[in-house]
């Protein structure tokens, strides 16, 4: 599987080569890799912010405790979860299902009826807790793309949501800095690169 060498490939990058960018058609590649990511009920209760300017990511490396991947990446890649999910977001998912397949929106009353019941009758500290989940799947098909186009990655939670959500404004916009990833290009110097994985064994891990 190229997966496997892909996975055994990529680390947690620590140390970027600021003057190496991923190109506009990888880039691509990566953002078509998070559109296809699972969702609950297929939702995609999430905004996703791909930040290139480095003055927008100053101000943000003291609110990720001072890491150098926030300002010495090729990019910031931020996933920010809708902190209320609304009926709005479920019949705008069915408006655009109806178009897509060309059926008519009343087929899916029974089912719309259903996600209603089950997403809106949750406390919002689940609605918040649930939703923030999905950005972690779209997160996983980002670090996966990355590996197959050789680009590193640095998945990250040391960062403090409320001032991103302040900084970039996200409050206005009903979302929240959920979870944070850097991509670009190891610096050869990094010295992580060269440590072994360390995973679990399979008799550990799995019960069958």
């Amino acid at each position: 599987m190229n997966l496997i060498n892909n996975l055994e490939w990529r680390y947690a990058t620590k140390k970027f080569n600021p003057s190496k960018k991923v190109s506009s058609e990888n880039l691509d590649q990566i953002k078509k890799a998070i559109q296809l990511s699972a969702s609950s009920y297929g939702l995609q209760l999430y905004k996703v912010l791909i930040i290139e300017n480095s003055e927008i990511r100053e101000k943000l490396k003291p609110a990720s405790f001072g890491q150098n991947q926030i300002t010495d990446a090729s990019h910031l890649v931020v996933f920010c979860n809708y902190s209320v999910v609304t009926e709005e977001h479920i019949d705008e998912y069915f408006t655009l299902k109806s178009e897509t397949e060309q059926v008519p929106i009343s087929d899916f009353k029974g089912y719309s009826d259903f996600i209603k019941a089950d997403v809106l009758n949750k406390s919002a500290t689940e609605k918040h807790r649930w939703s923030s989940n999905q950005t972690y799947l779209a997160l996983g098909n980002l670090l996966n793309a990355c590996a197959e186009l050789k680009i590193d990655s640095c998945p990250m939670e040391g960062f403090e949501a409320e001032k991103y959500n302040k900084i970039l404004s996200l409050d206005e916009h009903g979302l929240n800095a959920s979870v944070i990833a850097t991509i670009g290009y190891r610096s050869d110097d990094d010295t992580s690169q060269g440590a072994k994985k360390v995973r679990k064994s399979f008799t550990n891990l799995f019960e069958i």
